[in-house]
């Protein structure tokens, strides 16, 4: 594994996670009460024994750069690191980011110098757990030029993948990106026979789709990333066309993998973690997820009823709230007889003093004394005031507010960050 180069694509202006992603990138976008979703491929590369690692970025990148470097220190004599390499003009190119493979042939130049043998390319906004060393044994074992992690989905899901038609040796024969037509997806009906040989014995998901997850040999990826006419994106350009040049391998994986790039599955798979079993475990003895040690306080909790909920370090919840399969973030506080359901509360960067407590003028950080919120999303630095009511009470599906900063998708409210509602507000 140390021939490996891990590469984390952080994303565009990530519009649909909007405003998750008004003052943040994608990849620093919270997750699990005290994690950000950088961390997870991080960590998967960690687990995995890979230690030389670079996100590349562009927009709203202050405070990934800021979290990876608090987070991401190795031993000074292991050679091990996790950088950011930021979108910037160069006398080679002047232009922003066009797509993920220009991303990353313009950051080719920058480490070049590390030599590897293999380059891994990851998504820094999927939540799962991988171990890459099943990945390259799958590589090296088919002796592949590169290979792609694929996903059995289910026929409905397919119009948001990029699927995969294989050889009765999982080698790559036909790709297609995001097919919207039924007559294109028959021919990417994967035989039982190839699904049941690895162990996968039901008929519901025949599809294969790309995970967004590729092994490059090194000279392979280079000669396809400047292989005329140059291309923009993997998915749409590259692996089609280089099915017909270069052996491409398929890796079948069957755990859990959901992309979080739309604030419903966001969403979702928040409350998913609160479950109980949850449908996705930051701790497990197969490699548990790391993040910046903050040294906060254990939460202080009284009279109050919590049923399936996740609670992050140095939170306050005071007697009466009452909160079912939510997930409460660093340094909330609850106030009395608050009622939270089903709904996401990320936290505070900070403890407000005594003195701006008491002072009338504003609303306290956190969640006012007789509060409702129901299916919603509260980002960082809200102050939400006594007896405010986010409940979307006319049922609207899609929708954008200002003053109070908010806006509706999928019928979920979600509060930007650092907005202030007064008490008694309804939404």
């Amino acid at each position: 594994m140390h021939n490996v180069l891990s590469l984390i694509l952080g994303g565009g202006r990530g519009t649909r996670l909007y405003p998750l992603t008004l003052h943040r990138s994608k990849p620093a976008v919270p997750i699990a009460g005290k994690y950000r979703l950088i961390d997870v491929p991080i960590s998967n590369c960690i687990n995995s024994q890979i230690n030389r690692v670079y996100v590349l970025t562009q927009f709203m990148s202050a405070s990934l750069h800021r979290h990876i470097s608090n987070t991401y220190k190795f031993d000074a004599f292991a050679n091990g690191f996790v950088e950011i390499l930021a979108a910037q003009q160069t006398d080679e190119a002047a232009d922003w980011y066009q797509g993920t493979a220009d991303a990353v042939r313009q950051n080719i130049p920058f480490f070049r110098d590390d030599r590897p043998e293999m380059i891994l390319v990851l998504s820094g906004d999927q939540l799962y757990r991988m171990d890459y060393r099943e990945l390259l044994r799958t590589h090296r074992e088919s002796r592949a030029d590169v290979t792609i992690a694929v996903l059995p989905v289910r026929r409905e899901q397919t119009p948001g993948f990029g699927l995969v038609q294989l050889n009765e040796h999982g080698r790559v024969t036909g790709f297609i990106e995001k097919p919207k037509k039924a007559e294109h997806l028959e021919p990417f009906v994967t035989p039982a026979e190839w699904l049941r040989s690895r162990g996968m014995t039901s008929s519901e998901r025949p599809y294969l789709a790309s995970m967004g997850i590729y092994l490059f040999n090194a000279p392979a990826l280079l000669d396809l990333l400047y292989q005329p006419p140059l291309a923009a994106d993997f998915g749409r350009e590259i692996f089609p066309r280089s099915i017909r040049t270069h052996h491409v391998q398929a890796h079948l994986f069957d755990g859990y993998w959901e992309d979080l790039g739309t604030i419903k599955a966001y969403h979702e798979a928040s409350l998913g973690l609160a479950k109980d079993p949850p449908t996705f475990d930051f701790y497990s003895p197969g490699g548990f997820m790391f993040t910046r040690m903050r040294f906060l306080p254990a939460s202080r909790i009284s009279a109050a009823r919590l049923e399936q909920c996740l609670v992050s370090d140095g939170c306050i919840i005071e007697a009466g709230a009452k909160i079912e399969r939510s997930i409460i973030g660093l340094r909330s506080r609850i106030g009395r007889d608050v009622s939270i359901k089903e709904s996401v509360i990320i936290g505070a960067d900070r403890y407000e003093s005594e003195a701006a407590k008491e002072d009338g003028s504003t609303v306290p950080l956190g969640i006012g004394a007789g509060s409702v919120i129901e299916r919603a999303i509260v980002d960082k630095d809200c102050r939400i005031g006594s007896n405010v009511r986010i409940v979307n009470r006319e049922g609207v599906q899609e929708a954008d507010h200002h003053q109070p900063d908010y806006v509706i998708r999928d019928g979920i409210v979600v509060i930007a960050k650092a907005t202030t509602i007064p008490d008694g507000t309804t939404i």
